[in-house]
């Protein structure tokens, strides 16, 4: 059996491939305190055939996110090159808000007074200020001196020239054997030192703690005879629980790239491999965009305010998830998050102490939800008290609870709209063009309505839509990305050489780290003197493919590829990836066409009566005509009237405006 496990902000989801092929399903509320209790709690519920065993448990982890995002990693030491201490409060002098001018970015992870300058300087033809020895001993008795509980060391050039930086780094893990040492030659060997800077701190930041969750985690799957723990990285691929604990920046976003992984499996069945998806969990709903059956992958991230340059999945989260509260402002306006009812208390329709109204309590007073389904383990909806808590937003904004309701929902709705087009519209990617797929346990009632709102005609509800970032999980390949500065003319003669050379010598700690992987060659290129890079992948492997490559890719990217001048290599990069096997989808709980129920509910004001399907249980190309709504096990959708759905063979809904 493999097994995916998704730990949310309020359900960690579970799910497993059985030995031949089915699915089987767990939801259970989450563990703020400690998520890996929710973990295996999960895994503990799931009933494991005679004669099988669990060969393999992918996690999907928000332990660094939510680290970043709470200001509750370690204390850590920069020690940088004399000179550049101020670097991660300089920033790009860019502006937090370019049209106010009082919002300040989030301050960095060290305090001013915990960096060290030590007097060394390299430039990119090599050493310009020889790194005494009287020079590290004391920069080593200074870092000491602030009892540090990480340390993060960066200078200048040292993804090309790494010698004093590599020497201080010896000298403070002998003085401090106990304490995370970090170089960014290690964490990121590539030039922009601001980013170099800001991703090695956050790396050393995190790593004590990841490192200590990740080792509870991989000993309790041992424990409990578990073949293999992995955890889902930002770039959409799992590493082994060594490579994670040493690489914890990598997981700032291994909670939502398992939907987008999912939403690709999804999608390459239906037979679309071009998605706009939307992944509406408890506390948050993150957009993103597949093309060609993949991931759209960005070069960097930011999490709560810090930069990573390092490889991740496209993401646009914004604060509107099912737990997401709603509140009227000074001026009279609705407004929905960014705060979140989160697992404790949960939104007030869970009766586990909220009283604050949540996306989640105006569905359920639309008559969305079915206040007669449990939604994990014993929590079930109670619609009076998502009612009395919609009483206050009713009272401010002097209109009744149903209007609330209904504001509270199109607030929202417009918010998630917000984040498909940030990762459509702004990236010059036409919606209408697209298939939106939206999942979570809420995101299938948002469906219709964002289509709506960005002109697209097809919505693709998936199989068991409430735990897809699980099932991505349980289908995401092995993954490594290992990359090197190069900074080379593409084409020029006798370039050929160091190309090849540093492919070779990735290629080879790739497959040390992952044996028996297939590769792919890429590399990050530019017309001279432009400020960013396109990464492309090199056709046959062949080095004089990239011009070429970069041309066609600019032309796509940017409507033009014709400049005049040269092309250069900035950075060279090495995929090693092995591919899970194929999942079986389509089995159905029921045998025939089931009878629908009814009830009666307000969709954009109005009140109307709608059809209640159950979902995962319609037999192969049944028509549902909207309104109506398709109740899962772990999600529902909403049929919004002017549109129709098909069920698809893999049980998946095709949803089109008629």
């Amino acid at each position: 059996m493999r097994v995916g496990v998704d730990v949310g902000g309020t359900f960690t989801d579970l799910v497993a491939v059985t030995p031949d092929g089915g699915l089987e399903i767990r939801k259970v509320l989450s563990t703020p305190d400690d998520p890996s209790v929710g973990l295996f709690q999960a895994c503990d519920s799931l009933t494991v055939p005679t004669g099988a065993a669990i060969e393999l448990l992918v996690h999907g982890t928000t332990i660094a996110t939510n680290a970043l995002l709470e200001r509750r990693g370690a204390r850590t030491i920069l020690v940088t090159t004399a000179g550049f201490e101020d670097l991660l409060w300089l920033r790009r002098q860019d502006r937090a808000s370019l049209y106010n001018l009082g919002q300040d970015h989030p301050p960095p992870l060290v305090r001013r007074a915990d960096v060290v300058g030590a007097v060394e300087r390299s430039g990119p033809d090599g050493v310009l200020t020889p790194l005494g020895e009287v020079e590290v001993e004391r920069v080593v008795a200074n870092v000491r001196a602030l009892n540090p509980e990480a340390v993060a060391v960066v200078f200048l050039f040292s993804f090309r020239h790494p010698g004093h930086e590599r020497r201080i780094a010896d000298a403070l893990r002998t003085a401090l054997p106990h304490i995370p040492i970090v170089a960014s030659h290690e964490v990121l060997p590539v030039f922009r030192e601001y980013e170099r800077c800001a991703t090695t701190t956050a790396e050393a930041y995190l790593r004590q703690l990841v490192a200590g969750y990740v080792t509870r985690a991989g000993a309790a799957a041992a424990s409990r005879g578990i073949g293999a723990f992995r955890l889902m990285t930002s770039a959409g691929g799992t590493v082994s629980a060594g490579i994670a604990a040493e690489s914890a920046a990598s997981l700032a976003l291994s909670g939502p790239v398992g939907g987008v992984v999912g939403a690709g499996v999804i999608g390459a069945v239906v037979g679309d491999a071009n998605l706009l998806t939307l992944d509406m969990g408890g506390t948050s709903a993150d957009a993103s965009l597949v093309r060609g059956g993949e991931a759209r992958e960005e070069g960097s991230t930011v999490v709560g305010g810090v930069p990573l340059a390092l490889p991740s999945v496209l993401i646009e989260t914004v604060s509107a998830g099912g737990g997401s509260i709603a509140w009227v402002d000074e001026a009279g306006a609705l407004k929905v998050g960014p705060r979140s009812a989160g697992a404790k208390p949960g939104p007030a329709c869970f009766g586990r102490g909220g009283t604050e109204p949540t996306v989640t309590d105006a569905c359920l007073a639309l008559g969305w939800l079915d206040p007669q389904w449990a939604l994990a383990q014993t929590v079930h909806l109670d619609p009076a008290a998502a009612a009395h808590a919609l009483e206050s937003v009713a009272r401010a904004l002097n209109c009744d609870a149903s209007r609330a309701a209904s504001g509270i929902v199109d607030v929202a709705t417009a918010v998630m709209a917000r984040a498909l087009k940030r990762v459509s519209v702004a990236r010059g990617v036409d919606p209408r063009h697209l298939t939106l797929m939206p999942f979570g346990g809420a995101g299938p009632l948002f469906g219709c309505a964002l289509a709506d709102q960005l002109g697209m005609r097809r919505v693709l509800v998936p199989p068991h839509p409430g735990v897809l970032s699980a099932l991505g999980l349980a289908a995401a390949a092995e993954r490594i990305e290992l990359v090197a500065a190069l900074h080379r003319r593409a084409g020029a003669v006798g370039e050929r050489s160091a190309v090849v050379a540093a492919y070779a010598e990735l290629e080879t700690r790739a497959g040390a780290l992952l044996p028996g992987a297939a590769t792919q060659r890429l590399a990050d290129c530019r017309f001279a003197g432009q400020g960013y890079e396109i990464t492309i992948p090199l056709t046959n492997g062949e080095p004089e493919s990239i011009e070429a490559a970069f041309h066609a890719a600019h032309r796509a990217r940017y409507r033009h590829g014709g400049v005049e001048g040269p092309v250069e290599i900035v950075n060279v990069r090495v995929v090693a990836e092995r591919r899970a096997p194929g999942l079986v989808l389509g089995r159905r709980a029921g045998v025939g066409r089931p009878t629908p129920g009814s009830r009666r509910l307000i969709v954009k004001g109005e009140r109307v009566r709608a059809q209640v399907w159950p979902l995962g249980e319609l037999p192969p190309r049944a028509r549902i005509p909207g309104p109506a709504i398709l109740a899962g096990p772990d999600a529902t959708a909403l049929v919004e009237p002017g549109w129709r759905g098909t069920v698809h063979s893999s049980g998946a809904v095709i949803l089109e405006r008629v």
